[in-house]
């Protein structure tokens, strides 16, 4: 493994490792005006939400490494303490990247991406019409974090109206995690897309107390075919099943035929039964599949 000193880097050297790694980072599109009026459009990816009571995001526009200046947005701010934060979509990734252009102060990125303005309600910048989501925020505070190339200004904006198109809600009147089409950053010049072929759950453990990967028998936990999402899935499970259940699963044909095809076979047993126990587990039959392995 490579063991790097941040000390040793350049903040250059350093920010390529750290966007590479820390990734994918999700996109703040913010919309802020100076005390003239002068709109500016531009994203971050330094950017998440730290609180919903009150309701906070944090994004921050770094300090430029090549020549430690700072950005329009944080000059904009320090004006006006107003901000709407534009969630990007794959719909608007590319007009969003030409909006990053580094153009002279009061040159408004609306007009250079072609995006469409929309007054805001409660704040002064306006919001960006093609954003799937669109938050006016008031900006409580600026926390400057050095001086040095490279360094952050962490922008603590309160959300205080939230507009969302109805076409990324689900029945139930929430955003739908696959038709809203995310797109985020990774280092250089990569992002990614939420895809619904790239989507994927973890059953989160807030009500139950999973019995942990240490309560699996070793033979379990030392599987050469079973992988750590595999047993992450198993030691989540809230209790062991009786010896009833477990004896109970030796009827279902999957497992029968294995069980009849490797009498006195004890290692390909094993092998076939944990192999079957991931193939249950990927389709989400969890329980089905503890029991297997536990045989």
């Amino acid at each position: 493994m490579l063991t790097i000193k941040t000390s040793d880097l350049s903040p250059a050297q350093l920010q390529n490792y750290m966007q590479y790694a820390v990734a994918p980072r999700p996109i703040c599109f913010a919309t802020t005006i100076d005390a003239k009026g002068n709109i500016n459009l531009s994203p971050f990816s330094f950017f998440n939400m730290f609180s919903t009571n009150p309701p906070l995001c944090v994004f921050s526009p770094a300090r430029r490494v090549r020549d430690n200046t700072t950005k329009h947005t944080l000059e904009n701010i320090l004006e006006v303490k107003e901000c709407v934060i534009n969630i990007v979509n794959y719909a608007m990734v590319q007009q969003t990247s030409l909006a990053s252009t580094e153009y002279a102060k009061g040159v408004n990125e609306f007009e250079k991406a072609g995006f469409t303005m929309l007054p805001s309600q409660l704040v002064k910048p306006p919001r960006v019409a093609e954003a799937p989501v669109q938050m006016e925020c008031m900006v409580k505070e600026v926390i400057h974090l050095g001086e040095n190339p490279g360094a952050g200004n962490l922008i603590l904006a309160e959300v205080k109206l939230i507009h969302i198109k109805e076409d990324i809600l689900d029945e139930t009147g929430k955003i739908d995690q696959a038709k809203i089409d995310l797109v985020a950053r990774l280092g250089g010049d990569w992002y990614c897309r939420v895809t619904p072929e790239s989507l994927f759950k973890v059953a989160k453990p807030l009500t139950t107390l999973g019995i942990g990967v240490d309560a699996l028998p070793k033979a379990v936990r030392n599987s050469r075919v079973l992988t750590g999402n595999d047993l992450g899935m198993l030691g989540n499970i809230e209790q062991l099943p009786t010896d009833e259940e477990i004896d109970a699963v030796r009827n279902l044909p999957e497992v029968k035929e294995i069980m009849d095809a490797t009498i006195g076979d004890a290692s390909n047993r094993e092998r076939e039964l944990q192999q079957l126990a991931q193939q249950w587990l990927n389709k989400g039959n969890v329980n089905d599949a503890l029991k297997v392995v536990l045989l």
